[in-house]
C-alpha cells in the first residue's frame, strides 16, 4: 500500500516538477523511477529496490503477469487519448511530408538503427532490429511540453504533433513484428511466414475493431442511448474492451485497434467529444505519471552496467545525429519545408511511454525464454527516451534559434468566441495574410466558421488545453469578442503572456461605455461599441471596408462620426505596406498616421461628400449593405 501510494504522490510531484520548470514530465518521472529502483540499491540496508515493481518474495507490487498486462492497458488508453486530438484539418499542407516520416522515415530508422546497434554491441539480428523497431517511435507526451513555448509556423508544429501520435503505433507494430520473428525462431519454427500471417491479423483486426467500435460508441453518444455521468466511464470500458478483444484475436494488435478508434471518433462530430478529451487526459497523465516510475524502478543495476560504456553513446551519437536528421530529409524531398525547418524536425525527435513500455513487456519476456542479447533492449531503449527528452527539452528552443525558424514576432491572432462579428472579421484578417484561429465552446459557431474556411476549435477558457495546443505556438495578438464581459475579462488575464504578447485587447461593457474617462487600456475598437452594438452593425451591414487617410486629423474625425453612427464600427489600421494595427477603444493615441494609411471598418459604407468607398468583398457598396442588412442565409447566430 505504501509502494502504491508512494508512486502515485512521486508522479504527481514530478508532473508539477515539470510544469513549473516547463520540461517534459517523462524526464523527472525517469529520474525518480531510477532514484526508487536500481539506484535505491545502493544505499537501503538489504540492498532491495524501495519500489519493486514486480512481486518478489514479500515486496512487489505486480505478481506474475500483471505489470505486463497493467502497462498493456494502461498504453492503450494514452494511445486513445492521443488518436482523439487528432484532426485532418491540421494536415492539409503538411499531409504528404507526415506519410512518409511515419513510412520511409520509420523504414531509414529501423534498418540505420538496427544496423548500428549490431555492429556497436555484437546483438543479434533480431535483438537489434527488436531495438530500433522500439526507438521508432516519438510522442506526442514528450514532443507537446517542448515545442508548448516555442514560436514556430503552424506546419512545423503540425508535422512533430501527428509524427508523434501516429508513429506510436507503427513502431509498435514492427516490434511485435519482429518480436513475432524473434518467438517463432525460440520455438524451433525458424525464418517461416508464421510471423507475417501474423502481422496481417495484426493490421486486419486492429482496424476492424478500432473503425467498428468507434462508430458505434459514436451512434449510442448521438443517440443520448447513455447517460451524461456515466458518458466518460462507458467510453473508457470501451477502449479497454476493443484493446481486450483484439488482442483475443490477434495478440498485440490492440495497440493498432485503439489508435484507430479514437482518430475516427476525433473525427466524428460528438456532442461531448469535449468531456471526453478532459477526462481521458487526466486519465492519460496519472497513468503516465505511474507508468514511468514503475517502468524505470522495474530496471535492475547490473542493467545499467551493461549500458555503462562508450559504445551506449556511439549507438546514441548515431541515431540523433545521423539517422533521424537522414530520415527527415528523406520524407521531406519535394515538400514545401526549407532547408531550416527540416533541420530542426530533424533535430527533435524525442522518444516517449509507448518505446518505454513495450520495451519492458518485450525485454522481459525474451529474458524468460533465455534470448542472447535480450537483457539489452530496456536499459538501452530507456538511455534513448531519457537521453533524446534531456537533448531535446535543452536544446530546442535554442537550436530553433540558431536554424532561424524560432518567430521573432508572433504575428498571428486569436480570437476568443467565434460569433458572426468575429467569423467576419476573421475572414478579413485570413484575406490579409494573418494567422488567425477562432475559439469557442458553442460547436455551431466552431462549424459555421470552418465551413467559412477559418481556423477554428472547440475549446473551453476555463481548461488547460489552449496552453497545450502546439499549433498556437504562433500566436502574438489576442481578441476577446464574447458576448460575456466576464469571460472577456478572464481571457485577458490568464491568456495576456502566452497568446498577448504584442496586445491583448476585449470588448468593453455597458458600464465602461458610460464612463470614457476610465476606458481599459486593453479595450478593444472604441469605447462607445460593445457586443450588442458589434452584433447589431453585423447584422445590417455584414462587411468590412477601408477608407484612404490623409493625415491623423483626418482619422480622428473619421472615428467621431463612428462614435454618432451605431452601424460604423472602426477595427484595425492598414499602414502602407499593409501591416494592421488593432485599434483600441483609447483610439486617438496614434500619432504618426499619414497619407497611404487606411481606416478598416466595420458596418455602414462612409457617406463622405456622397461618394461612398468599396467594400473588401465581392460585392459594392450600398448594393452589398442593403443586400446583406437581413443577414446571409445560414449564417444566423445559434
Amino acid at each position: 500500500m505504501i509502494e502504491l501510494a508512494g508512486i502515485v504522490i512521486l508522479g504527481i510531484v514530478a508532473q508539477w516538477v515539470a510544469w513549473r520548470l516547463k520540461l517534459p514530465a517523462i524526464l523527472p518521472l525517469i529520474l525518480i523511477g531510477l532514484l526508487v529502483g536500481p539506484i535505491s540499491t545502493l544505499f537501503t540496508e538489504d540492498g532491495a529496490k524501495l519500489i519493486e515493481p514486480i512481486w518478489n518474495g514479500s515486496k512487489g507490487l505486480f505478481p506474475g503477469e500483471g505489470l505486463y498486462y497493467f502497462v498493456s492497458l494502461a498504453i492503450s488508453i494514452i494511445l486513445f487519448e492521443g488518436g482523439l486530438t487528432l484532426r485532418r484539418s491540421e494536415v492539409a499542407n503538411v499531409g504528404p511530408v507526415i506519410t512518409k516520416l511515419i513510412t520511409l522515415g520509420t523504414l531509414v530508422t529501423f534498418f540505420g538503427a538496427g544496423i548500428a546497434a549490431h555492429f556497436i554491441f555484437g546483438l543479434s539480428w533480431q535483438i537489434s532490429f527488436l531495438f530500433s523497431g522500439l526507438i521508432i517511435v516519438t510522442g506526442p507526451t514528450v514532443i507537446t511540453p517542448i515545442l508548448r513555448n516555442i514560436p514556430l509556423k503552424k506546419d512545423v508544429s503540425a508535422v512533430l504533433k501527428w509524427e508523434g501520435i501516429l508513429i506510436d503505433p507503427i513502431g509498435a507494430l514492427v516490434a511485435v513484428l519482429v518480436y513475432e520473428f524473434i518467438s517463432v525462431g525460440a520455438e524451433g519454427g525458424a525464418y517461416t511466414k508464421t510471423a507475417l500471417i501474423e502481422f496481417g491479423k495484426i493490421l486486419l483486426f486492429g482496424l476492424t475493431f478500432g473503425f467498428t467500435f468507434a462508430h458505434a460508441l459514436a451512434f449510442v453518444i448521438k443517440k443520448n442511448f447513455i447517460p451524461h455521468y456515466l458518458l466518460n466511464v462507458v467510453a473508457l470500458s470501451t477502449v479497454l474492451g476493443v484493446f481486450v478483444m483484439s488482442d483475443i484475436f490477434a495478440k498485440e494488435s490492440g495497440l493498432l485497434g485503439v489508435v484507430v478508434m479514437g482518430m475516427v471518433m476525433g473525427n466524428t462530430e460528438l456532442p461531448n467529444l469535449k468531456e471526453l478529451l478532459y477526462f481521458k487526459e487526466s486519465l492519460s497523465v496519472l497513468l503516465i505519471s505511474i507508468l514511468f516510475i514503475v517502468l524505470a524502478a522495474n530496471i535492475d543495476l547490473v542493467d545499467l552496467q551493461l549500458i555503462y560504456n562508450w559504445n551506449t553513446a556511439l549507438l546514441f551519437a548515431i541515431i540523433v545525429f545521423l539517422i533521424r536528421p537522414l530520415g527527415v530529409f528523406l520524407s521531406s524531398l519535394g515538400s514545401h519545408l526549407s532547408i531550416n525547418e527540416r533541420l530542426f524536425i530533424g533535430w527533435v525527435g524525442p522518444r516517449g511511454i509507448v518505446a518505454a513500455g513495450i520495451a519492458s513487456l518485450f525485454g522481459s519476456k525474451l529474458i524468460d525464454q533465455e534470448v542472447p542479447g535480450a537483457e539489452f533492449i530496456t536499459p538501452l531503449v530507456f538511455v534513448i527516451v531519457l537521453g533524446t527528452v534531456l537533448l531535446n527539452a535543452t536544446t530546442a528552443r535554442l537550436f530553433a534559434q540558431l536554424v532561424g525558424v524560432f518567430l521573432k514576432k508572433s504575428e498571428g491572432i486569436l480570437i476568443i468566441g467565434a460569433a458572426k462579428p468575429s467569423r467576419l472579421i476573421g475572414q478579413y484578417l485570413m484575406k490579409n495574410n494573418r494567422h488567425v484561429v477562432l475559439i469557442d465552446s458553442n460547436q455551431t459557431n466552431v462549424e459555421k466558421s470552418r465551413n467559412l474556411g477559418l481556423e477554428a476549435l472547440t475549446a473551453d477558457i476555463y481548461s488547460d488545453t489552449l496552453s497545450d495546443n502546439i499549433e498556437l505556438s504562433d500566436i502574438g495578438y489576442l481578441m476577446s469578442l464574447t458576448p460575456s464581459s466576464v469571460v472577456n475579462k478572464y481571457a485577458i488575464e490568464k491568456f495576456r503572456n502566452q497568446f498577448g504578447e504584442h496586445g491583448s485587447f476585449r470588448l468593453v461593457d455597458a458600464d465602461e461605455m458610460n464612463d470614457p474617462e476610465n476606458n481599459p487600456k486593453e479595450g478593444l475598437f472604441s469605447h462607445t461599441d460593445d457586443f450588442i452594438k458589434l452584433m447589431e452593425a453585423t447584422r445590417h451591414y455584414p462587411a468590412i471596408h477601408e477608407i484612404d487617410l490623409k493625415d491623423r486629423q483626418h482619422y480622428e474625425g473619421l472615428i467621431e462620426i463612428t462614435k454618432a453612427e451605431d452601424d460604423i464600427i472602426p477595427l484595425f489600421l492598414k499602414d502602407p505596406e499593409g501591416d494592421l494595427i488593432i485599434i483600441p477603444s483609447y483610439s486617438k493615441d496614434f500619432t504618426d498616421i499619414t497619407e497611404g494609411f487606411k481606416l478598416v471598418y466595420l458596418g455602414k459604407v462612409f457617406d463622405l461628400d456622397k461618394e461612398e468607398d468599396e467594400p473588401v468583398g465581392k460585392e459594392n457598396g450600398k448594393q452589398h449593405a442593403q443586400a446583406d442588412k437581413n443577414g446571409s442565409p445560414g449564417e444566423q447566430d445559434a
